[in-house]
């Protein structure tokens, strides 16, 4: 693997765009916004030699990707043992054509292999379940309880390198408008897809007086990435 230029992805033989080249990007901006937008990965791992695809939470670093679980879970036991594939997917919305064969659907993607290495020094451990949790709740790290130690004992943490990464992502409408399909008496376009955070919903035993803190009610009720 070749060293990229300044702010592009290297090109692999896994992570080069062999079909729908233009929806393609070596940007390495673009992986980081998707990275971003979202905390809900799924890693693909082999187990026994069956391929094996599991939801997880992650977090993004510049130079890492953060994946957490339990020390009992046999897919983060497996990974550091093998190259894996982690893919995260924002959909954007539904893409109708005039016909059928041409429908799609707008979305950002990424893909990122690597073999991934268990975090065992307690300063990255420490660091990485902060990142984790800062990636799905800002300020929720050094609001509520921190882990501790016979808890850290209980948590598994892997590393992966963003080294190696494919990013592909669609927008706008549907591409048969020149196409002899045009002229059908047809509706096309695009149904958007908006993501957003719902009003808080305290826990029923929440003592009296408890009131939610503002890094929570900033976020609730608006449009997610």
């Amino acid at each position: 693997m070749t060293s990229p230029a300044p702010g592009q992805l290297a090109v692999t033989e896994r992570t080069r765009h062999r079909r729908l080249r233009e929806q393609g990007s070596t940007n390495r901006s673009e992986l980081d916004a998707i990275l971003a937008a979202g905390f809900i990965c799924h890693l693909g791992v082999l187990m026994d030699g069956v391929p094996m695809v599991v939801p997880t939470v992650y977090g993004a670093t510049s130079d890492h990707l953060y994946l957490h679980g339990s020390v009992a879970s046999r897919s983060l036991v497996q990974a550091p043992e093998q190259t894996v594939c982690v893919t995260i997917t924002h959909v954007d919305g539904l893409v109708l054509a005039r016909s059928v064969f041409e429908h799609g659907i707008n979305y950002r993607s990424a893909c990122i292999y690597g073999v991934p290495r268990p975090v065992t020094d307690s300063e990255e451990l420490q660091l990485g379940l902060r990142v984790l949790t800062e990636q799905c709740a800002p300020g929720q790290w050094d609001y509520a309880r921190q882990p501790s130690k016979k808890e850290l004992a209980a948590t598994r943490l892997l590393a992966l390198d963003l080294t190696e990464a494919s990013v592909k992502t669609r927008g706008g409408p549907p591409d048969d408008a020149d196409s002899p399909d045009g002229s059908l008496d047809v509706w096309a376009g695009v149904v958007p897809i908006h993501r957003r955070w719902g009003g808080l919903e305290p826990d029923p035993a929440l003592a009296a007086g408890i009131e939610p803190p503002p890094h929570l009610r900033s976020i609730a009720n608006t449009p997610m990435s």
